[in-house]
């Protein structure tokens, strides 16, 4: 995973209010990120968040779709965020797609049309989109918690950057909590280098010690490595059920990822080197059960 995602996650899970009014949602009462409470954390989405807006009892669920780089494949992705929270929980989420820094011409459209194969069904999705380099840095700053001020430095800056990198440090050592201060400064280092190739505007966010530390990855380490674990075993699953039975295999690719079970990954692996036919395999994996269900 990389870096700018790793950064992307901590500040969804520890400052998401704050990614949600840069986004342009106000009023915000209280929030809390819902990941520890998704039952297939592997097959919903990580940044999934309930707010609760001045005026509202029920809360409502946001997606956070964080993309590094405008690309095609962020619509699929905001697409599957959308349809996989509706079937676990019976409710559209409001779906924000954040891309952080331009990258060609390309731009994430703002809705998708899926339509089935004869045409008779379809399905036309909308979401809200956040180009944080068309923004003025001045207004995410502005934003009143502390952690937007990663994002800030996404922003567009009138003049020179060093003064609001400044100003932006400035504010970390006034505002953050102790336990989140040298976090707060490597996120904001990480995601400014995608902007910026100047090693004396990262000394001003503590610099290369700051990078090399990461203090916040130590806490998700474990669970990293097990997720990639996970993606890999799906992999080789998969890549060898296709060289053995042609293309149709990776139609099994959703089912395996669903999965969490590490030792019944290891066992599937061993089956799609003896199976017989991709229908044999089949017959091995886990009876699912069903949408919203809890096991």
């Amino acid at each position: 995973m990389h870096d700018y995602d790793r950064s992307s996650k901590w500040l969804i899970q520890h400052h998401g209010g704050a990614i949600l009014r840069l986004a342009g949602v106000s009023g915000i009462v209280r929030w809390k990120a819902l990941q520890s409470e998704v039952v297939q954390p592997r097959a919903l989405p990580d940044s999934l968040i309930a707010a609760t807006l001045a005026g509202e009892s029920d809360p409502r669920i946001f997606v956070l779709e964080m993309a590094t780089y405008p690309e095609p494949r962020v619509v699929e992705q905001a697409i599957r965020d959308a349809a996989l929270v509706y079937l676990d929980r019976g409710e559209l989420p409001e779906v924000v797609v954040v891309v952080l820094s331009p990258k060609g011409r390309y731009r994430v459209p703002r809705e998708a049309e899926v339509v089935s194969g004869w045409g008779r069904t379809i399905w036309n999705l909308r979401w809200h989109v956040v180009e944080l380099w068309t923004i003025p840095a001045e207004d995410l700053l502005a934003v009143p918690e502390v952690g937007a001020v990663p994002w800030a430095l996404l922003g567009h800056i009138d003049g020179p950057p060093e003064p609001f990198f400044r100003r932006c440090r400035e504010r970390i050592d006034l505002e953050a909590p102790a336990d989140e201060h040298e976090n707060l400064l490597a996120v904001s280092q990480i995601l400014a280098r995608l902007r910026y190739d100047d090693e004396r505007l990262f000394r001003l966010l503590g610099g290369e010690q700051a990078m090399l530390e990461l203090p916040f990855l130590d806490k998700f380490k474990e669970k990293w490595v097990r997720e990639a674990t996970h993606e890999n075993q799906v992999r080789n699953i998969v890549d060898f059920l296709t060289a053995r039975f042609g293309s149709r295999a990776s139609s099994l690719r959703s089912k395996l990822a669903a999965i969490d079970d590490e030792a019944k990954l290891s066992e599937l692996v061993k089956v799609a080197a003896v199976c017989e036919s991709l229908k044999d395999f089949r017959t091995h994996l886990p009876t699912p059960s069903g949408p919203g269900k809890k096991s």
